[in-house]
């Protein structure tokens, strides 16, 4: 038996916004058992896909609003850990 884990947080410091304090997503921990290492590991391959391309996307889109003045991608954080552990 395998165990798919990934940990997924986020953060926007109060300067790229108009609100005063930050924004913080506290950690979201998520266990997925897998019968064997090959369907945890794909499952793994797809979701760090898929967290890079979500994560491609809203800084393209803070890009866009930077050009305007309106928001720093620098001063967002959005950090990803997937894994695949034996049980």
């Amino acid at each position: 038996m395998w165990v798919l884990m990934y940990v997924f947080s986020y953060s926007v410091s109060p300067a790229a916004t108009n609100d005063k304090a930050e924004w913080r997503l506290r950690p979201t921990v998520v266990f997925q058992e897998f019968s064997n290492e090959e369907r945890c590991k794909a499952a793994k391959s797809t979701l760090e896909a898929s967290l890079s391309q979500a994560g491609a996307r809203l800084k393209s889109g803070l890009e866009d609003l930077k050009s305007l003045g309106k928001a720093d991608p620098s001063q967002i954080i959005i950090a990803y850990n997937v894994e695949c552990l034996p049980k």
